[in-house]
């Protein structure tokens, strides 16, 4: 089969699974530039299913980045908490500010423009000017690698992203990229249900750490006694959450650097900037 050829018959079995088989989110339905960005940093990491209650949630109480930027980081992390990776929180929240204050509020149109925002990486600045604006770029997550290894890439290992990108770049719908890459997530989703996970055969492939234990455990539970029982000194925070001095004392030196936590006279609270 010639490649223009392979490239059409893709686009066609992708698309014939959205059709019959295509996921409804909110922040697809009613795809404003902010409720999308919103979108992308909670879906970071993050199942779908789990991030819709927490978007719909966020986007009742601060529908625009100005909203959002007269909210304190306290507020944003309360209203975050249980979703995980609190740096992202702290990453939109300045967004939101850099958005109301040098873009009038307004989300940037391109990747480039995108790029430089907190938090915001080649993927990210790609999807938010795709689903925002319908920018027809070319960007890669673990759903659309699955698609195209899945039916490229089947009987090779070590399958590198620069040669997915090619892939991406010949089969983009040009006339509507906003929903060919929904579809092309779905039917990456879908393929991890009925199949081996074709991201296995990635070169880029790495299998996640255990929660359990974790740096990132600490991090989050000292996040949440802090939230949920305010300012506190390291002895207290010991005995809210278990951990040993020596590890609440690293995590939260990593949480100050991150201007997560501010401390005062050895005592630690959530940053009010």
């Amino acid at each position: 089969m010639k490649k223009t050829e392979a490239y059409t018959a893709f686009r066609e079995r992708v698309y014939a699974h959205y059709a019959s088989a295509g996921r409804v989110f909110p922040w697809r339905e009613h795809p404003s530039p902010w409720g999308v960005l919103v979108s992308e940093f909670m879906l970071q990491q993050t199942q779908t299913e789990r991030v819709v209650p927490y978007w719909e949630g966020w986007m009742r109480r601060w529908p625009t980045s100005e909203a959002l930027n007269r909210a304190s980081l306290e507020e944003a992390l309360r209203e975050w908490s249980g979703l995980g990776y609190n740096r992202r929180c702290r990453y939109l929240k300045e967004c939101a500010r850099i958005i109301t204050e040098g873009y009038g509020g307004t989300v940037p149109h391109t990747p480039a423009e995108l790029l430089p925002l907190p938090g915001i990486g080649a993927y990210t600045a790609g999807a938010i000017a795709c689903f925002a604006y319908n920018y027809p770029g070319v960007f890669i997550e673990t759903n659309i690698r699955s698609a195209v290894i899945h039916c490229f890439f089947q009987d090779r290992e070590a399958v590198n992203d620069g040669e997915i990108f090619p892939i991406l770049e010949a089969s983009l719908d040009r006339e509507n990229p906003r929903k060919w890459y929904w579809a092309l997530m779905d039917y990456g989703a879908a393929l991890k249900k009925v199949t081996p996970n074709p991201n296995r055969k990635s070169a880029h492939y790495t299998k996640q750490s255990p929660f359990a234990g974790s740096f990132r455990q600490r991090r989050g539970a000292l996040m949440k006694a802090l939230l949920s029982q305010g300012p506190a000194g390291i002895p207290d925070l010991g005995a809210r959450t278990g951990i040993a001095v020596e590890d609440i004392y690293e995590a939260l030196k990593a949480l100050e650097r991150e201007a997560m936590v501010a401390e005062e006279g050895g005592i630690y609270r959530i940053s009010e900037r």
